[in-house]
């Protein structure tokens, strides 16, 4: 018996991966994030498997699913939203399966992030303008910023950020990245990307607040932040692929010899 912890991508039933889908196929048990997770992918699920919408239960009631299918040598789907690894709040449910001595394994998925970089049609990471992406989120109800993590801080190295968890927080996210980035600096917000419903509002850090607002934007979203964002016709070219670059699987003998032909 184990426990599968499966990341079901940002929304678009298509966008679990292989092993995902196959993980749940085989599961007697699947304990998915309503929420969250499509219910296209429970249709994966065998017909008698017993499948749990987690949206309402507290951590407690969580195990209690996954300590009886263990008992009962019943393998556990447990389907989260996008990449596990990413405010999964996988920690806990797996800190108390070691306790119990139950085993598990981790699917990744595709993160939010990432689909909303294809969305948008844009490079996290450009030569010369950024070659850093964070993935952060600002104070909530639910849990604070450890020190040293406030956004504030994070935006002096002027990265690409991927701003999670905090749509209702926008006046704050604006006010810690106007100095570090200035009011024209390009913003997106990525509400449910890849869903059917997805929405994608593009602005500055200017007027990025107000558009959300007209939206009615309070959740589900992410914050993109960065030059990245701008006119990709303004950016340098990578060197990986220039005609004079030359590397291990192209080396400098061999370039020149395309060039002269």
């Amino acid at each position: 018996m184990t426990v599968y912890f499966i990341g079901a991508g940002p929304g678009a039933p298509d966008l679990i991966t292989l092993r995902g889908r196959d993980v749940i196929a085989r599961c007697s048990v699947c304990l998915y994030a309503g929420s969250l997770v499509p219910e296209e992918l429970l249709a994966h699920a065998p017909t008698d498997a017993n499948i749990i919408d987690t949206a309402p239960l507290h951590l407690d009631q969580i195990m209690g699913h996954m300590t009886a299918a263990h008992a009962l040598g019943q393998d556990v789907a447990r389907v989260h939203s996008g990449d596990p690894s990413l405010y999964g709040a996988i920690g806990e449910q797996m800190r108390r399966l070691d306790l119990l001595e139950i085993p598990y394994e981790i699917v990744p998925g595709v993160p939010a992030f990432a689909a909303a970089s294809a969305a948008l049609k844009r490079e996290f990471t450009l030569p010369g303008i950024s070659q850093t992406v964070i993935l952060t989120r600002t104070s909530v109800r639910a849990s604070d910023m450890p020190p040293g993590e406030e956004l504030a801080e994070l935006a002096r190295a002027k990265a690409t950020l991927a701003v999670h968890l905090s749509v209702n927080n926008m006046a704050r996210v604006v006010r810690d990245l106007v100095p570090h980035y200035g009011e024209d600096c390009p913003v997106a917000v990525a509400y449910r990307v890849s869903w059917p419903d997805e929405l994608i509002l593009r602005g500055t850090l200017a007027d990025i607040r107000d558009k959300v607002k007209e939206a009615g934007i309070t959740r589900t979203a992410l914050i993109l932040v960065g030059p990245v964002l701008g006119d990709a016709g303004a950016f340098e070219d990578s060197k990986l692929y220039d005609a004079t670059h030359h590397h291990v699987l192209r080396p400098r003998n061999h370039a020149r010899g395309q060039d002269s032909r």
